[in-house]
């Protein structure tokens, strides 16, 4: 199995907290479609025959893009690649660039799953955040996707906002459950070191973000997903069983997938390559020249893995380390687990390695004590 992930790096206008590569333009959204079905051809065999099981529009705001224009890509992929008959396909969308009559037509052309970027449904979060929709929108898109036929819907929500204290989160996701949608993506605000936020606080324009509020949140989160039967699946995903994202799970467990456009990043397996964040290179067909690649060695593919599966319920899975990777790999891990086992920090069952709800949100930290 395998996966392509398709950036679309436009946007109507730049939000503050945003850490990913976009444009607040289209003026080249024309070139840059016809560069990214050369992409598209000139690929083709990356995936060495493998089966496309998700496809993947992000970005950016994948939602400015027609119809139309979707359903052409998706010919093309399905006529350069060994595509699955019925594939999991995902379109990142924003509440201001949705209508009825486009979700229907996603509908019609095979789009199956909708990621929508929701972030609040409270008017004083979005306009902290930079938000274009308000509240009434929010709700609004949600009743038109489930009109237009989608049942595999996913909302953004953010916690640890300045504007937001914990009576208001709690009723954000209250929200979110009373909605009926199978699946919950909510993310930690934070601050990328080149984003407009980032700078409005340093100028003393913005209010800043608590630590303490991030971990307040974060547990009120934890506690109402299990009170609406809503497994926590990933550190950030939340979602009704086998709802989970198909697309996101091959990033945790090591699938090859291809990435096209702008920025976008590929793995095969024992290596990583990513284009350039530059959409003049990308559209002048230059994108080669600014590509770079990465062999991992066994060590890296150990700490990869390692850091990647701990984010998630399944959890680091010692005989496939013992299988894939080797003796020395599985042995070492037992052995920079144990501390943490005795310190409530891991939990073990069998052959796997856990971290419990509690310390999910601090991943990286015990990733780092078992890194090779």
């Amino acid at each position: 199995m395998s996966a392509i992930y398709i950036h679309i790096p436009f946007c109507l206008s730049k939000c503050a907290y945003c850490g990913f590569y976009s444009i607040p333009s289209q003026k080249k959204k024309s070139a840059f479609l016809e560069a990214l079905k050369r992409e598209i051809v000139s690929r083709k065999d990356y995936l060495r025959g493998e089966t496309v099981s998700t496809v993947y529009f992000g970005g950016g705001t994948p939602s400015l893009l027609s119809v139309e224009e979707i359903d052409a890509l998706l010919d093309l992929i399905r006529a350069q690649f060994n595509v699955e008959p019925d594939p999991e396909i995902t379109l990142e969308a924003n509440p201001d660039t949705l209508s009825l009559d486009y979700l229907k037509g996603l509908g019609y052309i095979g789009v199956n799953r909708l990621s929508i970027g929701i972030q609040s449904f409270f008017d004083n979060d979005l306009q902290y955040l930079s938000r274009r929709h308000d509240s009434r929108h929010a709700l609004e898109c949600v009743g038109w996707a489930k009109e237009a036929g989608f049942e595999n819907i996913s909302l953004d929500l953010i916690y640890g906002l300045p504007t937001s204290d914990a009576d208001q989160w709690s009723r954000n996701l209250d929200l979110f459950f009373g909605m009926d949608v199978p699946h919950l993506s909510a993310y930690a605000l934070t601050l990328e070191p080149n984003s407009i936020l980032t700078k409005q606080i340093e100028m003393g324009k913005a209010l800043p973000v608590a630590e303490e509020d991030v971990v307040r949140d974060y547990e009120i989160l934890c506690r109402k997903a299990a009170e609406n039967g809503f497994l926590h699946y990933e550190i950030s995903n939340f979602c009704k069983p086998g709802m989970h994202s198909r697309h996101n799970a091959s990033y945790w467990f090591g699938t090859p997938y291809l990435g096209l456009g702008p920025s976008a990043h590929s793995f095969d397996g024992v290596s990583r390559q990513w284009n350039g964040s530059s959409l003049e290179e990308y559209v002048e067909d230059r994108s080669q020249k600014s590509e770079e690649k990465e062999m991992l060695t066994l060590e890296q593919q150990y700490d990869e893995y390692v850091m990647l599966r701990l984010r998630t319920m399944w959890g680091i899975d010692l005989k496939y380390l013992k299988r894939e990777m080797g003796e020395r790999f599985s042995e070492y891990c037992e052995r920079q687990a144990q501390p943490l086992i005795v310190q409530g920090r891991l939990s073990r069952t069998r052959e796997f390695l856990y971290l419990t709800d509690e310390q999910m949100l601090f991943a990286d930290g015990v990733a780092e004590e078992l890194f090779w």
